[in-house]
């Protein structure tokens, strides 16, 4: 199968679910439940998983597991993001039934804003080899300022482009359903989704300056690059909802993608190739150990409480 026909079959894996997805699932406005976006969740990894085999059997072994690897990373570092959304929708008060829409439109236009940086991407690495090492540095860097920085601290509801729109455009003094723009008055208004829809564009931009370089480190091969970003991306809104409710208990997540990126960063930086198997592995690990401990820790919190609880009752204390 030729690279035109990989393209092909990337759009009609990703065109038609998308239309089906607003223009019939979510025409009206509704809370999206755990069990819907589960089933979203696993639609979309699996028609990662379907390209994956397709990619492996056009290409090879060799790029299927870039293609993995590229998009494991990608999908682990936009966890953040999904925890940023929670911060966002809560500082916007962002009604549950139209959080769908948000994400929506947010990811179309982290699409076309990937997209955009791919292509400049690719041809800064075409003609200047050496980016890849300030790639590096950057990975590391980021992955350092994380670790020290605590959860979430930045604001993307606070930003400077958020208080001058505020100060240009006429705003409504509430939400009018799921409608980004109203006319009052004979006028155009913003409504509060749109700066939220805003928000969450500038975040998704902030999140791939370092999660582009990450795949860089990877391959270079634009449809690699742009195939293992559009999965990731467009199931970033099914991961919100399942997710949402599972934040406090992921404690120890942060601390995986702190790993993923210095880890990334550092694999650029060495003299040698990595085989895509070595770094599959060792990130696919860091995942699977963060989510485990977080999970065991949350678990052995709630058993220590309920027994000490039992204690009290049982002692007549309290």
């Amino acid at each position: 199968m030729s690279d035109g026909a990989l393209w092909a079959v990337l759009a009609a894996a990703v065109v038609p679910p998308l239309l089906l997805d607003l223009g019939v699932v979510h025409r009206r406005a509704h809370t999206v439940g755990f069990r819907e976006a589960l089933a979203w969740t696993l639609t979309w990894v699996a028609l990662a998983g379907g390209y994956a085999a397709l990619v492996t059997w056009s290409r090879g072994a060799h790029d299927g597991i870039l293609f993995v690897t590229g998009y494991v990373i990608e999908q682990s570092l936009s966890v953040d993001n999904v925890f940023l959304f929670a911060v966002l929708f809560a500082r916007f008060g962002v009604p549950r039934g139209s959080r769908h829409k948000v994400l929506f439109w947010g990811v179309v236009g982290a699409i076309v804003m990937r997209g955009i940086m791919i292509v400049g991407g690719t041809a800064l690495v075409a003609r200047f080899h050496w980016i890849l090492y300030g790639f590096g540095v950057l990975l590391i860097v980021t992955g350092i300022r994380m670790l020290r920085e605590r959860e979430h601290e930045a604001d993307p509801s606070d930003s400077s482009l958020l208080r001058w729109l505020r100060r240009r455009l006429p705003l409504t003094n509430g939400y009018h359903g799921e409608a980004f723009v109203v006319r009052q008055s004979g006028r155009l208004h913003a409504t509060p989704l749109l700066l939220a829809l805003v928000a969450v564009e500038m975040t998704d931009l902030l999140f791939a300056v370092d999660s582009l370089p990450a795949v860089f480190a990877v391959t270079t091969d634009p449809l690699l690059v742009v195939s293992s970003n559009v999965f990731a991306i467009l199931g970033l809104r099914s991961l919100y909802f399942v997710l949402a409710g599972a934040i406090a208990r992921l404690r120890y997540l942060r601390l995986a993608l702190v790993g993923i990126l210095v880890f990334v960063g550092a694999k650029m930086l060495l003299p040698f190739k990595l085989h895509p198997g070595v770094s599959l592995g060792a990130i696919a690990a860091m995942l699977a150990t963060a989510v485990a401990v977080s999970l065991w820790a949350t678990r052995a919190e709630a058993t220590g409480g309920a027994e000490a609880t039992g204690g009290a009752e049982a002692t007549g204390v309290g």
